[in-house]
């Protein structure tokens, strides 16, 4: 279900220091990034909490992506790696149940990199549009036009 009409939902934790900044210099100098996009600030990568990136994918969220600084270059010493296994773990139990992990991704950024931040969301919005929406939304909606169906009658 892959059409012009659908506009992936992205959820976007970004790092204090490096990818929130970097994504605040795109907006600065107007360069455009999906609409769709919501940012949730985090101090770092390190520190987000893995159940709260599957609920946004339980909940229906097209993508996740988690944008920390570059490697080597975390504020807080070795977050963004601690986050970058966590989740390849992540990755593997989604495959398990039969979502996509491309619906999950990590970058890495300097928060100097504004045209760069906008550029790699937008090619995951690309990526997600291709797959069409999260199997999850699919389910909900279709719980939903049941039930309206059965309230119709």
């Amino acid at each position: 279900m892959s059409g012009t009409s659908f506009e992936p939902s992205i959820i976007a934790f970004c790092c204090h220091f490096c990818a929130y900044n970097a994504a605040d210099l795109a907006g600065s100098l107007r360069v455009p990034y999906p609409p769709s996009v919501r940012i949730i600030k985090v101090m770092c990568t390190g520190r987000i909490d893995m159940r709260f990136m599957l609920r946004c994918l339980a909940e229906g969220a097209d993508g996740v992506l988690a944008a920390g600084c570059l490697e080597g270059e975390c504020h807080y010493m070795e977050g963004n790696l601690r986050a970058r296994k966590r989740i390849d773990g992540i990755k593997r139990q989604l495959d398990e149940t039969g979502i996509e992990p491309e619906r999950l991704r990590m970058i890495n950024i300097s928060a100097s990199d504004g045209p760069l931040f906008a550029r790699l969301v937008t090619e995951f919005a690309a990526d997600l549009k291709q797959m069409g929406p999260s199997p999850v939304r699919l389910t909900e909606r279709k719980v939903w036009e049941e039930h309206r169906d059965r309230s119709r009658t």
